[in-house]
């Protein structure tokens, strides 16, 4: 169905090949997963299949690639578009509608398919995605992963043999993640659609995945086999698959379940290795105890009531765990109280209670819609409280001015092009020097601590989304603010990248800046967060220790306490440090 043979892709300017060698064959109703660093030409592979390489990118494209029998060098991408369904790593550049109903109905729209097919194929649509209760809803009001699932569904509505997919879940919560991929399956399995599909949360699609292409390094050629091949030899590679080679499986699991049963012996060796330590297995500990009680009520279901009293202020169904006896008043870096935001239709935040520590990094989760992005905006200031405070060094940011208020918190967003302004990597360094009055050099040291390739003369808009988050970072992360804010922080990162994003922040948070972090990356929170707070609806739901929030949910738990349980273990690196 799809066919690259030697294909090499060139940009104006660039000092060699983004990609060469490329040479693999995608069968009919195959789900193939293309892996690899952050950088090394992933999204110029996907683009040369829907033909956007190089007809819009622009550059030398060498070699052949036909998708259905088309060449996609003498076919531009409308010529392909019956064919071929692509969703990009940005979402809303994908958009060309103001509501989800119609999104979803353009591209049918397009093709010239009768309404009554369009209607049914939009319903189908809505269901497959859990897009119901949105059909109506403007575009511009929808969260990340929301809109993901609507890039997602817009593409699905006019059956294409073939999709190309960059970073599907990326934005989504494990749950909404876990039915996208569903989904993926049965339209493989069923239907006979062929997928390609480049994504960084191997232990999301791993397993789905009939065979994968790895692309090792910038212009190498790719390594193409089995996942379980692939992976053995992998520079990048999910905590399960990491976990066996620690253990020296062989061959290496790729699921939670496959990894459980052969996990025995090593639960009994961490065992051994906590006890001649001195302390005790973790399975000794018990189980974590639940973080809030739900109270007793004539009706304990939340969406019955607050459907029963229109506007009316939703009451808590949830006990507040009190304060420990004795505990020391601490100085917050922020504080929140009583914070309800609405936003247009939508009540966005109920009654939250949050206080941020100096040092403390904490992981906002939840599913898509709860607030997360929403919580953010109001600690920085992009959005007043309908009732309640927000206090972030001492000052309310909403009236706040932008130049006092850079010097007390910094955001993020979801995405990061959103902060750059400038032409090249450099002047936008330069530039944040200046802003921020920190020492020349500052920021480029930054984005090279965090992904070392990033050339100088560089336009940012030509960056991966990958590099696009660590230099909007860097910029942020110049002024040194007490209070740093991140949304979806490891969209488009590779492990290695991930890993050197967790060293730098934890770095700050030693040094006292206090992080708050929006994400759906669980193996993320379990590496760097002090205290995971959930939040569902707009209110908050759990707030604790990470360990103790974690485990008790099979939706946010990461893999190695899920393959380890009952011991409480979070990462690999804990594992080994343990082993060790």
């Amino acid at each position: 169905m799809i066919r690259f043979e030697d294909v090499s892709v060139t940009y104006e300017g660039a000092a060699g090949p983004t990609v060469t060698g490329v040479d693999f064959e995608v069968p009919e109703g195959e789900l193939v997963l293309l892996a690899g660093p952050s950088g090394v030409g992933k999204s110029t592979v996907l683009g040369a299949v829907s033909g956007l390489v190089p007809h819009f990118t622009g550059g030398t494209l060498r070699g052949r690639v036909t998708v259905a029998g088309r060449d996609t060098r003498t076919h531009q991408p409308r010529q392909l578009a019956d064919v071929v369904g692509t969703v990009g790593q940005d979402p809303l550049a994908h958009f060309v509608t103001d509501t989800v109903e119609d999104e979803l109905a353009y591209g049918m729209e397009s093709l010239g398919l009768a309404p009554e097919v369009m209607r049914r194929r939009v319903e189908e649509t809505l269901d497959l995605l859990g897009l119901a209760g949105l059909r109506d809803r403007p575009i511009a009001t929808l969260s990340g992963g929301q809109r993901q699932r609507v890039a997602i569904g817009s593409v699905l509505t006019p059956h294409p043999r073939v999709l190309v997919l960059d970073e599907p879940t990326s934005a989504l919560d494990p749950a909404a993640a876990e039915e996208v991929l569903a989904v993926l399956q049965r339209l493989v399995h069923d239907l006979g659609t062929t997928v390609l599909m480049a994504e960084h949360r191997l232990e999301r699609v791993i397993q789905y995945a009939d065979r994968v292409v790895l692309l090792p390094a910038p212009g190498a050629a790719p390594v193409v086999g089995p996942p379980a091949e692939v992976m053995a030899v992998s520079p990048v590679c999910p905590p399960v698959v990491a976990l066996g080679r620690l253990a020296g499986w062989s061959p290496l699991p790729l699921t939670v379940r496959d990894a459980r049963r052969r996990a025995g012996a090593l639960r009994d060796r961490l065992a051994d290795a906590a006890t001649d330590q001195g302390g005790t297995p973790p399975a000794a500990a018990g189980g974590p105890a639940p973080v809030r009680q739900r109270q007793a009520g004539p009706d304990p279901d939340p969406v019955r009531q607050r459907q029963a009293v229109p506007g009316a202020p939703r009451r808590s169904l949830f006990r507040r765990r009190p304060a420990p006896a004795g505990e020391p008043a601490r100085t917050h870096t922020a504080e929140v109280r009583a914070l309800s935001v609405r936003r247009d239709r939508v009540q966005a935040l109920r009654h939250v209670d949050l206080t941020v520590a100096p040092g403390e990094t904490i992981a906002l989760m939840g599913r898509n819609g709860a607030g997360k992005s929403t919580l953010l905006g109001s600690l920085v200031g992009l959005l007043a409280p309908t009732s309640g405070s927000v206090t972030v060094g001492g000052t309310a940011p909403h009236r706040t001015a932008p130049k006092d208020l850079v010097r007390h918190v910094g955001l993020v967003p979801q995405d990061p092009r959103d902060l750059l302004y400038a032409d090249t990597v450099a002047a936008e360094c330069a530039a944040a020097d200046r802003d921020a009055g920190a020492e020349a050099g500052t920021c480029r040291s930054l984005v090279s601590g965090l992904l070392p390739d990033i050339a100088d003369d560089t336009h940012p808009r030509d960056l991966s989304e990958g590099q696009c988050l660590a230099l909007a970072l860097a910029v942020v992360l110049t002024a040194r603010p007490p209070l740093l804010l991140l949304d979806e922080p490891t969209r488009g990162l590779d492990y290695a990248a991930k890993a050197r994003l967790v060293a730098v922040l934890r770095g700050l948070a030693a040094e006292g800046h206090a992080i708050v972090l929006a994400t759906h990356d669980v193996e993320l929170a379990a590496e760097l967060a002090h205290r995971v707070v959930l939040l569902a609806e707009g209110e908050v739901i759990a707030d604790g220790p990470t360990a103790e929030i974690v485990v008790s949910s099979p939706s946010f738990a990461p893999q190695v306490t899920k393959i380890l349980a009952p011991q409480r273990w979070l990462t690999v690196a804990a594992v080994r440090e343990a082993l060790a």
